[in-house]
């Protein structure tokens, strides 16, 4: 049994980790600022923010799996750096005092993405000077701090990239996908053809876990996670879709088109008072329209993992979920 702290174990990926984790018997706690509602845990309420709170969350703890982070699409730098980078630097400090032995960051491959297609690409260093958007930027700022972080006060530090998680109940990729192609709001950027590799959740949960028990000659290094299982996008675009019950999408917006539109939305969204989200970004429109799918022989090699679920099994998943929560909402 080790005793885990996990961070951001209210959203998807991390409420899966830590139930994965009271499953397999260890002694698990979570640190968010809203309930992790994960049966078995122990909940912590606050910010990565905040040391005080971060000192009481890692006491007593002999591992971390850091999933905390600001992760929308747009909003003020100030926010993605005070959380990402800053939380992550008092996350770290407080591990490191508390004699923490294990520290799973959790990263993503746009830490190295700069805008061109990525093709069986590994993980390559953080760049965060040119790495896209205020989000891979701090992440990529708060990774350089975790690996710098590596054999410090006899913290091991892993980085572990997974790339697209998405699954039943997601709001990042399938929830928005689903609100935009219920309203029409869905086109295809160029033709469609761009290979993307994306990462079931259990999958990525599987990922995390193997980390976690990694041999320590694994530590100190980041890697990609995937279904390794690229698909164009047009595909993947039409198979949640279609697992979710919305229209596929059928028009097409050239996609030098979208990133210049992305680009203006990106200014406007920044120096007006805008509610909500832009309808595009150009980060988003680069993501939707350039391939990224990554070689996997490294990290399987070092985290002895390989995905159980495919991506087809997965959009099954995902159909049975969606017709279970379109049954339970009838009247």
């Amino acid at each position: 049994m080790t005793r885990v702290l996990v961070t951001g174990a209210s959203g998807m990926l991390g409420r899966a980790v830590a139930a994965r984790l009271v499953a397999d018997g260890h002694d698990v706690r979570t640190l968010q600022r809203s309930p992790s509602r994960v049966a078995g845990a122990v909940d912590v309420r606050g910010s990565i923010t905040d040391g005080h709170a971060v000192r009481g969350a890692v006491r007593d703890r002999q591992a971390v799996v850091h999933l905390a982070a600001k992760v929308s699409i747009t909003g003020p730098l100030e926010e993605y750096e005070t959380v990402n980078v800053g939380g992550t630097r008092v996350l770290l400090d407080e591990a490191r005092a508390a004699g923490v032995e294990r520290f799973v960051h959790v990263s993503s491959p746009s830490v190295a993405h700069v805008g061109r297609s990525l093709l069986g690409a590994g993980a390559a260093p953080a760049d965060p000077e040119r790495a896209r958007g205020s989000y891979a930027r701090t992440k990529a700022r708060s990774e350089v701090l975790a690996l710098a972080a590596h054999g410090r006060d006899g913290l091991g530090v892993i980085v572990v990239r997974p790339h697209v998680v998405w699954g039943p109940g997601d709001t990042q990729l399938v929830g928005r996908v689903v609100d935009r192609a219920r309203s029409g709001r869905l086109p295809v950027l160029g033709h469609g053809a761009a290979l993307i590799d994306t990462t079931y959740v259990d999958n990525a949960v599987d990922a995390l876990v193997a980390a976690l028990h990694a041999e320590p000659s694994a530590y100190g290094q980041p890697y990609v996670v995937t279904n390794g299982e690229p698909r164009p996008v047009v595909e993947l675009l039409a198979g949640i879709c279609a697992a979710s019950g919305v229209p596929i999408p059928r028009r097409h917006v050239p996609a030098v088109l979208a990133r210049g539109a992305g680009s203006l939305l990106d200014t406007a969204w920044r120096t007006l008072p805008l509610p909500g989200e832009p309808p595009l970004t150009r980060f988003v429109a680069e993501q939707l329209s350039t391939a990224h799918w990554f070689d996997q022989r490294r990290t399987r090699d070092a985290l002895g993992w390989v995905p159980r679920v495919t991506l087809d099994d997965g959009l099954a998943r995902l159909a049975a979920w969606t017709a279970r929560q379109q049954a339970s909402a009838a009247p």
